[in-house]
């Protein structure tokens, strides 16, 4: 029964002042509007209020509802007619779909000390939630309770849902809990909207105490609870735990339909298990389900994702021959998958197969292939393919000429882009803002910056809007090419106009500026970005521990690198890799150790980038270290690359392990890695290490035949190298060959050179080398001081 009230409601729920229903009838009321009520008061008094329900329906399009509340009280209804007035009033605008009538019936009805029976509350709660109102759902719900209104489950489970619809998942709980609080026992419906909205927010664990909870109180879950909680194991990519909860679904006698196994075969799709995907696809045929167009489309994406196009299409045969629709998004999951593959040719005769089966043809899917062709550099087809679209009626929109745009920026054509704009604008397209933040981006890469500031006016004068992607672009541009006093004044413009950068924004201008060495303008930057309340990335901290590093400041860089934790962020590989490369072009060995060391028991995988600074820091001194890294990339399956190669066979080179050096060159050949300068240029050295001079030579020879052209620390190891073992026959061919080239010598192989050819009483040779040097500048010694210089 309606309970009373002794305090005022909410302002939020008042409409407006009416008189009081003990007032006489206001004379100037409509007769016929008395009339009806008077028979409506009738028919309630009768007990026949679904006939008063249908004469309700017919006023209220032509009365207001603080007319035909107070009309009725004012007629002096018997004290038991007034409450069945208004909880059918009140059913008949929620039926109607009218809240804003609904919601001001109720504030009239509470505003005169009353409350509406808990049915007629309860409809009226859902019909609001029905309509998406659950803000005022939650408001109406909470004047209730605080009122001491009578509430069941059914009101609580409206209230929870509405929580739970705005995100407000807390709230959601919090009234569960206050539900057990006033002894009114959670039901299914309530378990079912708590653990879906957990498990949209991937809160898992919690869902599933809920689900525990339910088992414990004998609330027993349907098919709903179990699809939900599987669903949400899968989306977490749980799919063991999905699997665990499909076995206790059937020890619960509760039957999976076809949602359940969609579920399942999403999650294993997600994960590329097509295998287990394909047994559960045999299951469903087994206990009788017959795979739907969502079944073909999430098995059309695993294919997608594992590429094994020739399996979705065969997918796709499969479902027209037993005919089952597919949906445009399937069709276009296939058609991108044969595009991404760049399957040009197997993507046509997709196209041409859909035609035959009378599907409809999209803008999507023939965009997907004006994409497909620009990247596989096709975009004369691409062009055919919009001249299709226009004889097939379909109106090629900005996105398919935007495809075409970018095409041509990527490859610097920018002619080509502008032909494109051109024909857009003669085909009724006006450029939107992504066409012009396109042609910034393309003009920029082609270093054309006047174009680009250009672009930004041409835009605006055509009304347009530039957002933080145009000024992303235009900073982006400006800070590759070292331009940071243009990217700064763009940079101001876009605050001017209220554009407001993101974090990428801030985190180009501090990388510019730390890549040009400017740490002080990177903190600056970094300084004003949290003054606008932009929360740093790890993005951020590493370029300025890189930027730091590469200054020689690596205290400074590993203490911001370890103070992010208190901000919620974590170094990570690349934090780790900047401070190893700085303490190792200090020479810091033990420092990097320390880092990689501390990296690992992290649980972050170390990268090549890692194990660069790490040999070049080891290299000398460490080669039993180098060893250890070694094992350690082969047990993380990281196969080296040429830098990494290069650093292992200098090392052993310089320790003289040149038979190491030699396998790892071949080991390196094997995976297809050619030898480049270094490489040779280390080999060489080992060679002469070993006064294997024919060897030395014939690795010269094939680094010439191979056209890797030698440097000049080429030529200065082999003079040097002849020279230690006396032979300066051959280093003087040696010489003679580098100056051929146009390499000059380093000054101290310049002078063991002469000096040995004085030794040896070979004066007017070394006096032709001395001269040639101080000509060339390499070297500012007389000719006399360096003739009488003692050997070094």
């Amino acid at each position: 029964m309606a309970r009373r009230f002794h305090r005022l409601i909410p302002p939020n729920l008042i409409s407006k002042p009416f008189s009081s229903s003990t007032e006489a009838v206001d004379p100037t009321a409509p007769i016929q509007l008395l009339e009806d009520l008077r028979k409506i008061r009738v028919l309630i008094q009768q007990n026949r209020t679904e006939t008063a329900k249908r004469h309700l329906q017919t006023l209220i399009p032509f009365h207001s509802v603080s007319q035909l509340y107070i009309l009725f009280s004012q007629s002096s209804p018997p004290p038991d007619t007034k409450p069945v007035f208004t909880d059918t009033l009140l059913a008949v605008y929620a039926e109607s779909k009218l809240p804003n009538e609904a919601i001001e019936l109720y504030s009239l009805v509470r505003n005169d000390g009353s409350f509406p029976s808990v049915s007629a509350f309860n409809f009226f709660l859902e019909s609001l939630v029905n309509l998406g109102r659950f803000t005022k759902t939650l408001e109406i719900f909470s004047d209730a309770v605080d009122s001491d209104g009578w509430v069941d489950k059914f009101s609580y489970g409206k209230a929870i849902q509405s929580a739970v619809k705005l995100g407000d998942l807390e709230k959601g709980l919090d009234l569960m809990n206050r539900m057990k609080k006033c002894e009114i026992m959670p039901n299914g419906f309530v378990y079912n909207v708590l653990i879906g909205g957990l498990c949209k927010e991937k809160r898992v664990d919690d869902a599933k105490k809920l689900f525990d909870e339910m088992l414990r109180r004998n609330v027993f879950p349907n098919r709903v609870t179990y699809n939900t909680l599987i669903d949400g194991y899968c989306k977490t990519g749980d799919l063991e735990g999905a699997f665990d909860l499909r076995e206790k679904m059937k020890n619960g006698s509760v039957e999976p339909n076809i949602v359940t196994y969609n579920t399942l075969l999403g999650g294993l799709c997600k994960m590329g298990r097509m295998e287990e995907a394909n047994r559960i696809l045999e299951e469903m045929a087994f206990y009788g389900f017959v795979p739907d167009g969502f079944t073909y489309s999430i098995l059309l994406d695993g294919h997608s994702r594992c590429g094994n196009v020739e399996a979705s299409v065969a997918l796709y045969e499969d479902a027209m021959k037993k005919g089952v629709s597919l949906n445009e998004y399937t069709c276009s999951i296939l058609m991108n998958g044969l595009c991404k593959e760049g399957k040009m040719d197997r993507a046509k005769e997709f196209l041409t197969k859909l035609r035959e089966h009378k599907v409809v043809l999209t803008e999507v899917l023939l965009n997907t292939m004006v994409n497909g062709y620009c990247k596989v550099g096709n975009v004369d087809k691409a062009l055919l393919v919009i001249e299709e679209m226009e004889n097939e009626g379909m109106k090629p929109s900005c996105i398919t000429y935007n495809t075409i745009i970018s095409h041509f920026c990527a490859l610097g054509q920018m002619d080509d882009a502008n032909e494109s704009v051109r024909k857009m604008k003669t085909k009724g397209l006006c450029p939107n803002v992504q066409t012009y933040n396109i042609l910034i981006d393309g003009y920029g890469r082609s270093s054309q910056f006047e174009k680009c500031l250009q672009i930004l006016d041409e835009m605006e004068n055509n009304g347009l809007k530039p957002n933080v992607v145009t000024y992303g672009a235009m900073v982006n541009t400006f800070c590759k090419k070292g331009r940071i006093v243009e990217a700064k004044v763009i940079f101001e413009d876009m605050l001017n106009r209220s554009v407001l950068p993101n974090a990428q924004i801030y985190n180009m201008l501090i990388d510019g500026n730390c890549t040009r060495g400017n740490i002080k303008d990177a903190f600056a930057v970094f300084d004003e970005m949290l003054r606008s309340r932009i929360s740093p990335t790890i993005v951020t901290y590493n370029s300025l521990v890189n930027g730091l590093s590469k200054k020689g400041r690596v205290a400074e860089a590993e203490e911001l690198a370890f103070s992010i934790t208190s901000k919620g962020l974590s170094a990570d590989v690349i934090t780790y890799n900047c401070l190893i490369s700085g303490f190792s072009r200090l020479g810091n060995v033990e420092k990097c150790v320390e880092l990689y060391e501390k990296m690992k028991a992290s649980g972050i995988n170390p990268t090549l980038n890692t194990y660069h600074p790490l040999i070049s820091a080891c290299k000398k001194d460490k080669i039993d270290l180098v060893e250890k890294i070694l094992e350690d990339m082969s047990r993380l399956n990281l196969t080296p690359d040429r830098v990494v190669y290069n650093e292992l066979i200098q090392s052993f080179v310089w320790h003289g392990d040149i038979r190491k050096a030699n396998v790892l060159c071949s080991e390196m050949s094997n995976l297809g890695i050619l030898p480049d300068k270094m490489t040779y240029n280390s080999l060489i050295t080992g060679c002469l290490k070993e006064g294997n001079l024919h060897g030395a030579k014939d690795l010269f020879d094939d680094m010439i035949a191979k056209e890797v052209g030698p440097n000049d620390g080429t030529f200065n190891t082999l003079i040097e190298g002849h020279c230690k073992v006396k032979d300066f026959d051959g280093a003087s061919v040696w010489y003679r060959e580098m100056l051929k080239i146009g390499f000059l010598p380093s000054v101290s192989v310049c002078n063991e050179l002469v000096s040995g050819l004085r030794d040896e009483g070979r004066v007017k040779e070394a006096e032709i080398i001395c001269s040639e040097m101080s000509m060339k500048g390499v070297c500012e010694t007389s000719h006399e001081d360096l003739l009488a210089s003692p050997v070094k």
